[in-house]
């Protein structure tokens, strides 16, 4: 079976093209390279470079192709409220580009990489899939689009869609530029011995989802998608932990410590977030297998041997 991997040479984009490969799937990869890494593409995947809202492009990358997981997106909270049209265009407008040209040709089974910011700042702890979806920022209003366009083009058209809500992913592979999501930013810094930049006062809590976890997660899901036809699930711990906890985490498995700045708050950034797991461990049969401590010592690893 070959699959179309949107953004596949990002962050979870990436890990998931290796998880993909692992399990015998063909892949095709496209993504422009504004924001990915073409070190980081699995070296089996047919690459091609382009905007997945480039329709000359776009129809190459689909030829053979029997399901697309989409993950190429801008995903940048504080940088949509201040472009606000660009993130609709690349996200949202983009992403009925692809789905028309899957329609075109029958591809009629997609994951889609949501996003827990869909739900803004919960008012109820764990988050569950029902809570109201109240995005704060233009970045979490294209996820809550997009899952409407696709539950939408589902019943319209047939194309039965997963969509993954992540919490708050991290692992090896992190390269954004810029990177604005704290533990690969805190590792870096210890082990530069710089000092780590902390918005807030660091008693945030956010449930880490390991990478490689998450990666398996669209495998499951894409198996699934006969028997679901459209649906949501959050993918998370089911645990939290605050950013202070994580930079102790660091510091101990690293042996050292640097300087902590608080810094303002940051626009966009709720206070807690904790993901309700039950549904896709109940409906998808997953569960993460690396624990925190693990997945911390996993991304050192990383950025030790980039370093």
């Amino acid at each position: 079976m070959r699959i179309l991997v949107t953004g596949g040479a990002g962050f979870i984009g990436s890990n998931a093209v290796d998880f993909l490969v692992e399990k015998g799937f063909e892949v095709n990869v496209i993504d422009d390279l504004s924001r990915g890494f073409k070190k980081l593409l699995n070296k089996k995947a047919v690459f091609f470079e382009g905007s997945f809202g480039d329709k000359k492009v776009l129809v190459k990358a689909l030829e053979g192709v029997e399901a697309v997981i989409h993950f190429a997106s801008f995903i940048y909270p504080e940088e949509s409220i201040k472009k606000p049209a660009e993130y609709y265009k690349n996200n949202v407008v983009n992403t009925v580009v692809l789905l028309e040209e899957m329609r075109k040709r029958k591809i009629n089974k997609m994951v889609f990489s949501s996003s827990c910011s869909v739900y803004g700042e919960p008012k109820s702890i764990p988050v569950k899939e029902t809570n109201p979806l109240n995005p704060i920022t233009p970045y979490g209003e294209t996820k809550k689009v997009i899952e409407k366009i696709l539950e939408l083009y589902f019943h319209s058209f047939g194309i039965k869609s997963i969509c993954l809500r992540y919490f708050n992913p991290f692992g090896p592979k992190e390269l954004h530029k810029p990177e604005i999501h704290a533990i690969p930013n805190f590792i870096k810094a210890v082990l530069q011995d710089k000092p780590i930049k902390v918005f807030g006062d660091g008693n945030q809590i956010r449930d880490f989802i390991f990478v490689e976890d998450l990666a398996k997660a669209h495998v499951l899901a894409l198996n699934k998608l006969d028997e679901i036809g459209f649906d949501v699930f959050n993918v998370g711990s089911g645990k939290g932990n605050s950013v202070n906890q994580c930079i102790k985490t660091i510091f101990d498995l690293l042996g050292k410590k640097t300087e902590i700045i608080f810094l303002a708050e940051r626009k966009g950034d709720p206070k807690k977030l904790v993901a309700e797991t039950a549904k896709i461990e109940s409906r998808l049969n997953w569960k993460p297998e690396t624990d925190f401590e693990l997945g911390l010592k996993k991304t050192i690893e990383f950025f030790k041997e980039i370093n």
